[in-house]
Parts: structure tokens; C-alpha cells; sequence
């Protein structure tokens, strides 16, 4: 986080809250989850028993998978169930009986069409309320609730935006037809935004536009689509194929992989397609799969032009091309975190297994992520750099799964339908 994002968010939170409240350094090598209790809802009057499992299913996902919480279990709580919401009905030696050091309880009502929660962290060793916060929702749409409900905790623990209320875009293979589908961060709320054909390699911009390649007119061709606005194809000459749409961090820009005869080379436009302009040139060479560094300033993306798939980075002009990779003879799908020091890509093992690493763009360390689980590809950073949600075969078909940047609390996302999904990219 710069320095004015920083003084911005303190600003926000209240100043009693700020001299005493714990921050989560997520960073280091001393980093640990933090224990923390959440018991189930307290309901006041009516409200829906479907919408209240939603809303508290998930908000212990949208906790648990964030990597900085230890989310107890239930069952081993021992305080009663019925205690209340003040610090001075808690009592808090039973929660540090079962290992919290802190705790989450919040409440849900509904009125006039909305669902509203009242939520509230306290200190289980010092028996104080840190933080309080006040969400509402549409009725219709309890894991809104749930998700700004995690966002406001996450953000008082670190300081930082969470996740929760982003979306992702993918592939699902149903039959002969790839469709791109749009979901909230968990994957629910899949809506579906190609109808059949072979659509692939969808991107999300800032603002919510769609961006995918497409073999609608025969031939692999880039579409874009605004949020509330009509599908447009980015035009190209007779015998080019367009693959691999990558939204610059302001949204103006995008570069692509564009293919004609024996090689493929990077280009860059603005999101209509106009002024493009080429920024590779390998004769017989394949670059592809461009990602913008999150200051628009560079450009990482696959090149065999050592003589096998590599990750390199270049300005977004195109000069001062660097390799980056240089272990294994197979590396792509590059993502550039939005914090800046890491590019996360896929690589193929000595046992032609497919698994994550990252590569620190300054140094050039690479971190291995995932291993002896199947196959794990396609990786794409939070908006916040601070997860990574990526494809996995370990549970016999291809399935989303999210894991925090260093490897860890590598976790399914819910009740995924059975069916190919692939090419995952988290809306910045």
C-alpha cells in the first residue's frame, strides 16, 4: 500500500480503534493466522432460515480462505450460545479456553427489503470491543451481506482492501461448448456471458468490461464488452488470429498476442482496437500471453525465443526486454501481481506434471507454490496481490481453488459444479 492509501485508510477508522487495535502483518516470516471465534448469527425478528445459512456460509468461507485467520470450530466452542453482544455479557474465559484471541459476533435483521447485519471484534484477552461495523444488503442477496460484512473485518485487521467484493471471470467446458462466465469472488453468483461456440482466455477490466477470444467467425478473434453495453469484435486482417486480451490497470489499454503465418507477436491498443501497435518482433518466434505490471508501465509475457516458453517482462513500449525465467524448459500463463514484486506462472515439472510458482521480478527468485497435487495452473492474483486463485486437477476434474501468495490455505472454492473450468482471471 502507498503512503496516501495508507493515511487514507487510517483516516476512515475511528481514532479510539486505531490506538489499540491489532494489525495483521501479513508479510514475514513471523506471519501467523490469527485464532480467531465466530459464532453462528444472533437473528433479531423475521428473517429467512435459507438467508441466514447464506449469509453466514459465506462469511466463515470469505475468513477462512483470506489466510489470516485461524477460523475455530464450532464445535469446541464452550461459551453460551445465547450470550450477548456487549463486552460486559461475553464471557470471555471461555473463548481463551478454546484458543481465540479474538472474536466475531454479529447479528442479522431484515427490513424494508433489506438484510442487515451488526457486527463486532473484540480482544479476548483484554475482554475489549476493537471494532464495530454495520452492513446491509438487498434481501435477495444475502452473500453481498456476507461479503462486505468480511471485507470491513479484514480491512480493520490489515489496513487493506479485501478481496470479497470483486468478481472473477472463466471458462466452463459443457459438452463441444467453452463459455466465459462471470461469478463473485467465491464463484457463486455465476452468470453466464457467452452462449455456445469456443470462447477462451477471458480477462475482467477495472470497470467491469469483459474481454475473451473468441472462434465466432472461424478464426480466433478478440471481444469486449462493457458492462450494461454491446459485445464488440476487435478487428483484424484476413489471416490473424487475436488471442489473449490483458486490460491495462486504468482500463484504457489492452495488449494481446496477435498470430499470422509462423509466429506470434505482442501488440497493444486501446480497447476498441484502434492505434495498435506492434511491440514484439521474433521472426518465426511466439510471444504470448501479455499481463500489465499494476503501473502500466511494463508488460510481462511468454516467448520461445531461447529455444523454449519463458517468462520475460518489457517496457510497455516495448524495449528493454529482460528474460525472467530460466529453470525448466516449459513456463507460461504469467500474472502480474498488482503489488508489483511477484509474476505468478505455470510451469511443466520433470515429470510433466503442471504446477504454480512465482518469480520475484527484481531478483528473479522463484518460490515454488504447489506440488504432488495433480496438476495446477492458470494462476491470477487478487486484486489486492494478497491471494491467488488458480485451476486444479487433485480432485479428479479441472476445479477453481484459491491459496494465499506464498502457497498456503490452498482451498476449493464451493460447491463447483462438475465441469472443465479453466483460464481463470480475478477482476482487478
Amino acid at each position: 500500500m502507498n503512503a496516501k492509501a495508507l493515511l487514507l485508510s487510517l483516516v476512515l477508522l475511528p481514532v479510539a480503534a486505531l490506538a489499540q487495535a491489532p494489525v495483521i502483518q501479513i508479510s514475514g516470516a513471523n506471519f501467523r493466522p490469527l485464532p480467531l471465534a465466530a459464532p453462528a448469527p444472533l437473528v433479531q425478528g423475521e428473517v429467512a432460515k435459507a438467508s441466514t445459512q447464506e449469509v453466514d456460509d459465506a462469511l466463515m468461507y470469505d475468513l477462512r480462505a483470506s489466510g489470516i485467520f485461524q477460523v475455530l470450530d464450532r464445535n469446541s466452542f464452550l461459551a453460551d450460545p445465547k450470550e450477548g453482544m456487549a463486552a460486559g455479557s461475553i464471557n470471555f474465559s471461555r473463548w481463551a479456553d478454546v484458543g481465540a484471541e479474538s472474536l466475531v459476533k454479529y447479528t442479522l435483521a431484515q427490513e424494508n427489503g433489506q438484510l442487515k447485519a451488526e457486527a463486532r471484534v473484540f480482544n479476548v484477552g483484554s475482554g475489549r470491543e476493537d471494532f464495530k461495523t454495520t452492513q446491509s444488503a438487498p434481501a435477495a442477496e444475502p452473500r453481498e451481506l456476507a461479503h462486505k460484512v468480511a471485507d470491513a473485518i479484514y480491512r480493520f485487521y490489515t489496513r487493506e482492501p479485501s478481496p470479497f467484493l470483486s468478481s472473477i471471470t472463466y471458462v466452463r467446458k459443457s459438452g463441444a461448448n467453452r463459455d466465459v462466465w462471470v461469478a463473485d469472488w467465491d464463484g457463486r453468483n455465476a452468470k453466464q456471458a457467452t452462449r455456445g461456440g469456443i470462447n477462451l482466455l477471458p480477462a475482467l477490466g477495472p470497470d467491469g468490461t469483459l474481454g475473451y477470444t473468441s472462434y465466432q467467425q472461424g478464426k480466433p478473434d478478440l471481444y469486449v464488452k462493457r458492462p450494461g453495453g454491446d459485445t464488440v469484435r476487435i478487428k483484424t486482417s484476413e489471416g490473424q488470429m487475436a488471442t489473449g486480451i490483458s486490460f491495462s490497470p486504468d482500463g484504457k489499454r489492452i495488449a494481446y498476442a496477435l498470430a499470422e503465418e509462423e509466429s506470434a507477436q505482442i501488440w497493444v491498443a486501446e480497447v476498441d482496437g484502434d492505434n495498435a501497435k506492434q511491440l514484439t518482433d521474433t521472426r518465426f518466434g511466439i510471444n504470448t500471453s501479455p499481463s500489465w505490471s499494476p503501473d502500466g508501465k511494463r508488460i510481462a509475457f511468454v516467448s520461445n525465443r531461447g529455444g523454449s516458453p519463458q517468462v520475460y517482462v518489457m517496457n510497455a513500449d516495448g524495449s528493454g526486454v529482460k528474460r525472467l525465467t530460466f529453470q525448466g524448459n516449459y513456463n507460461q500463463t504469467p500474472d502480474w501481481s498488482p503489488r508489483g514484486d511477484l509474476i505468478a506462472f505455470t510451469a511443466r515439472d520433470e515429470r510433466n506434471a503442471f504446477d504454480l510458482f512465482t518469480v520475484h521480478v527484481d531478483s528473479g527468485k522463484i518460490t515454488r507454490l504447489t506440488q504432488d497435487q495433480a496438476n495446477n495452473e492458470e494462476p491470477s492474483f487478487s486484486p489486492n496481490g494478497r491471494l491467488i486463485l488458480f485451476t486444479s486437477t487433485r480432485n479428479g476434474g479441472s476445479q477453481l481453488f484459491v491459496m494465499t501468495a506464498d502457497g498456503n490455505n490452498q482451498v476449493p472454492l464451493p460447491a463447483q459444479e462438475k465441469a472443465a473450468i479453466t483460464t481463470p482471471d480475478w477482476g482487478r
